[in-house]
């Protein structure tokens, strides 16, 4: 016989197999079993203080817990379907092993707001990791472009060949993304940090509770403002997946270059054959499979944000069983976006970068028209004016099947008077981009400039990393 659910005492028969089975989240829920173990104890350490139940049996339940915890951990506590989700599964056993007493832990609180602590709880460490994560590929990022800091390579708009660069300035272009990604999950960070516990089923309780005691034991600054609110809320779960969501984005777009650039057709670069497969029919074949799995494990991501959001859209104040859907595409994007991250970081070390070919691309084309233009304009000329100037000048390269460094002062003479000698100059890959001095441009001096910029901001955003990492040690002392 079926042992009896802990709200079972308003029911008259017991809840169809096929019930149990379609309702119950312990399948995916289990991973939250630290969370709800930890926040148990500071609850039950919190009932004992304010003496709403008597300290022999807190002690009692929370040496409990932590046999519980180890009997999880050792894999001898099934998940079944028949408890329906961690938390139920955790206070059942809890009573199964110390009796009624074990139901004392449940004072004060309702599965809806234990739900909403363990998640949060859940999710401050999930962005703690995802921060840390963004930190070693933004390393690797500087590590890569100060390697490369005197490569060249094409600039690319509409997929044409546009302006020179430096390799290292493309580079940086993703540190910056990543930089933005990282201040967004910080920011998420200091929304989930306030502590839901105490809200109730959606209306508080009248228990004489010590919110803020709960809130210093979890390593909460603040307590949530309203109960309704402190139940229903899954912003942060929308918007962490909204990060997650940006941040796949842009190692998708790297992806997408590696990819191309991989290529015999660009060869700017290879990848180590450790992030490589090959082919099993075509013995020639080296896959870029590391770069093509996050592009397409992107849109999953993609998937999970907008399952959240449509979960939400109509739901009712305050809980609804709804909300069970929340979790999986939480900790299926969590998953995600923290191995493509770290595959990510260690792939980037390896990466060869053909110098010869991205310079050789470089030297293709008309990339310098734009600087032939501003010279023109240096000498008086409207841009506008200049602008036509040139582009007849790059008609007459093609049709004469020359480069502009094949031409000399005299062709170029032809077409306006006021170029001279000094054109030769300016119009070279290498006064090109390093005449672009302004911050943030392409020239050596500036990149450089903003490659030590962010070094200097990575040491900075070590502060929240240790700061989080005390909030974690915090944590852990409950126990």
């Amino acid at each position: 016989m079926a042992a009896k659910k802990l709200w079972a005492g308003r029911f008259g028969t017991a809840t169809s197999k096929a019930v149990d089975e379609f309702t119950a989240s312990i399948a995916f829920d289990h991973i939250l079993y630290r969370y709800d173990i930890m926040g148990s104890i500071a609850h039950c350490r919190m009932l004992s203080k304010q003496k709403i139940i008597p300290a022999r049996d807190a002690r009692t339940i929370i040496g409990a817990l932590k046999e519980i915890e180890k009997e999880i951990e050792n894999g001898k506590l099934a998940f079944a379907p028949q408890k329906e989700d961690i938390h139920m599964l955790i206070e059942s056993r809890l009573i199964q092993k110390v009796g009624a007493v074990g139901g004392k832990i449940h004072t004060a609180r309702s599965r809806n707001d234990q739900i909403a602590l363990d998640v949060s709880l859940y999710l401050r460490d999930a962005l703690v990791d995802t921060v840390c994560l963004l930190d070693q590929v933004q390393q690797a990022l500087i590590t890569m472009a100060e390697k490369h800091i005197d490569v060249f390579l094409p600039g690319f708009t509409h997929l044409q060949h546009a302006q020179p660069l430096l390799f290292a300035h493309h580079v940086m272009a993703y540190f910056e993304m990543l930089q933005r990604d990282r201040a967004r999950m910080e920011a998420c960070y200091g929304r989930v940090n306030r502590m839901p516990l105490g809200a109730g089923a959606l209306a508080g309780t009248p228990h004489p509770i010590d919110r803020q005691y709960v809130a210093g034991l979890l390593g909460y600054p603040a307590v949530t403002a309203n109960s309704m609110d402190s139940v229903s809320d899954r912003d942060t779960l929308i918007e962490f997946c909204s990060n997650a969501a940006i941040v796949m984005m842009h190692l998708s777009r790297f992806c997408e270059e590696l990819i191309l650039w991989t290529s015999s057709e660009f060869q700017f670069v290879e990848i180590s054959d450790s992030f490589c497969t090959g082919s099993s029919i075509m013995p020639q074949k080296k896959n870029p499979d590391v770069p093509e799995l996050i592009r397409g494990k992107t849109g999953r991501v993609y998937g999970s944000l907008m399952a959240l959001l449509t979960l939400m859209k109509s739901l009712p104040l305050t809980y609804n069983r709804d909300l069970q859907e929340d979790k999986e595409a939480l900790f299926d994007t969590v998953e995600t976006v923290k191995s493509c991250l770290a595959v990510f970081a260690l792939m980037l070390p390896e990466i060869k970068v053909n110098k010869e070919k991205m310079a050789e691309a470089a030297q293709s084309g008309f990339l310098t028209a734009t600087d032939l233009a501003d010279y023109l304009v240096e000498k008086g000329v409207a841009f506008r004016t200049a602008h036509d100037i040139v582009g007849r000048i790059v008609s007459y390269c093609i049709r004469k099947k020359k480069s502009l460094w094949d031409l000399s002062v005299n062709e170029l003479k032809r077409f306006n008077k006021n170029i001279g000698a000094d054109v030769l100059n300016t119009i070279a890959l290498t006064a090109s981009i390093n005449r672009r001095t302004c911050v943030g441009g392409t020239g050596r001096t500036a990149v450089k400039q903003a490659i030590r910029k962010a070094a200097a901001e990575l040491r900075k955003g070590k502060k929240f990393i240790e700061q989080a990492e005390t909030t974690r040690r915090k944590m852990a002392d409950v126990k």
